[in-house]
C-alpha cells in the first residue's frame, strides 16, 4: 500500500525503533502482493485464516456481547474479510488504575513464554501447574530478516454534619434574638472521587502474521485522547518496554498504540498445547477468548470482557 504512514514506536528506541519502521514498510509491501492464508494451520502454527478469524469473532460476540463487528472506512476494507466484519471493537472500557499501582503483584505468579530475555510473560498463572515448568522454545525476533518464523474503590460518603444542642432552634429560648442564634454550615467535602480512564479496544486481522492484532485508543476522565506515553501507564512494565508500538490503524484514519503481533501465533500455540496436554479440549472458535486472556497480562488494569472458561 503506497503512501503508508511511517510508524513510530513507544518503548522501542534507537536501532530497534528504526528496525521496526523498516520492517513495517517491508510488511506493508509483502501484504500487497502475498495472498491471504487459505489453508488452516492453527494446530501446527497457532495462526488463523481470515475465515477462522471471522468464526472466532462471531463466537466472541455471542459469548461477550460487549464486543461487536464493524466495517470501518470503506476505502480501507480488506477484500478477504466481509465488508461488515473488518474488525472487532469494544468501547468505553474502564481502566481505574495504572498498571504500576497493582498492589498485590507477585513475581512468582508470572512465567515466561519463551526461553530468552525477550520472551513474553503471562501473568496470573500458577507456577506450580504441571505445565508451568515445561521448557519452551525460543520465540524468534521480528527483525530476523523479515522471516515470520522469526475494587471498584468505594466512593467516600459526604462528611457527617454534627448538630449540637445549642444549634437546635427548637431548644432555644423564645427570648433569644436572631443575632444570638447559631446556624449549622457544611464545608465542601474534598473531591476524592476516582477519575476513570476509558479505552476503545480493537482487534484486527494481521495478514502478514496471520493472527489478531490488539489496538488501544485511550481517553482521560474528560474524554480527551491519551497521548502514547500516557497509554504506557496502563501497560505492564515488562511489555511496555518490548511489545508496544504506535502505528496507523488499518481500517480507520487514526494512529494508535498496539501490541505488536510478531509473537502472537507462537504464544497462542503454546497456550493451546498446555490446555490439550492438561486434558482439555480446544476449538478454533475459542481462539479470541483465549487471546484476550493472554492480552490481559499486557494490560492488566483495562477491564474488558473475556469472562468465559476455555478448554473445559
Amino acid at each position: 500500500r503506497s503512501g503508508a504512514a511511517v510508524p513510530t514506536t513507544v518503548g522501542i528506541r534507537g536501532n530497534m525503533g528504526m528496525r521496526h519502521a523498516v520492517h513495517t514498510l517491508f510488511k506493508s509491501a509483502a501484504e500487497a502482493v502475498l495472498p491471504p492464508l487459505t489453508k488452516s494451520a492453527f494446530s501446527e502454527k497457532g495462526v488463523l485464516t481470515p475465515e477462522e478469524f471471522v468464526a472466532a469473532g462471531d463466537y466472541l460476540c455471542r459469548a461477550c456481547p460487549t464486543w461487536a463487528w464493524e466495517g470501518g472506512d470503506a476505502r480501507k476494507r480488506r477484500g478477504f474479510l466481509p465488508a461488515d466484519k473488518q474488525y472487532l471493537v469494544t468501547r468505553n472500557v474502564p481502566c481505574t488504575k495504572r498498571a504500576k499501582e497493582l498492589e498485590q503483584y507477585d513475581p512468582s505468579s508470572e512465567f515466561t513464554l519463551g526461553g530468552d530475555e525477550e520472551g513474553w510473560t503471562a501473568t496470573h498463572s500458577d507456577p506450580n501447574h504441571p505445565q508451568a515448568g515445561a521448557a519452551a522454545d525460543d520465540i524468534p525476533d521480528m527483525d530476523d530478516g523479515g522471516d515470520k518464523k522469526e475494587d471498584e474503590d468505594d466512593i467516600p460518603d459526604i462528611g457527617e454534619l454534627e448538630l449540637h444542642a445549642d444549634d437546635d432552634e427548637a431548644a432555644l429560648s423564645a427570648a433569644t434574638t436572631s443575632r444570638d442564634k447559631k446556624y449549622m454550615t457544611a464545608a465542601e467535602p474534598e473531591d476524592t472521587v476516582l477519575r476513570t480512564r476509558t479505552y476503545d479496544l480493537y482487534m484486527t486481522y494481521d495478514q502478514y502474521y496471520q493472527c489478531p492484532r490488539f489496538w488501544l485508543v485511550g481517553y482521560d476522565e474528560s474524554r480527551h485522547p491519551l497521548a502514547p506515553d500516557q497509554v504506557m501507564d496502563d501497560v505492564s512494565e515488562e511489555h511496555a518496554r518490548k511489545t508496544i508500538t504506535v502505528d496507523p490503524h488499518p481500517n480507520l484514519s487514526l494512529v494508535a498504540a498496539s501490541i505488536h503481533p510478531c509473537k502472537h501465533a507462537e504464544v497462542m500455540k503454546k497456550l493451546v498445547d498446555n490446555i490439550v496436554e492438561g486434558g482439555g479440549s480446544f476449538q478454533v472458535e475459542h481462539y479470541l477468548l483465549l487471546f484476550l486472556k493472554f492480552i490481559s497480562s499486557v494490560v492488566p488494569t483495562i477491564q474488558y470482557d473475556y469472562t468465559m472458561s476455555i478448554g473445559q
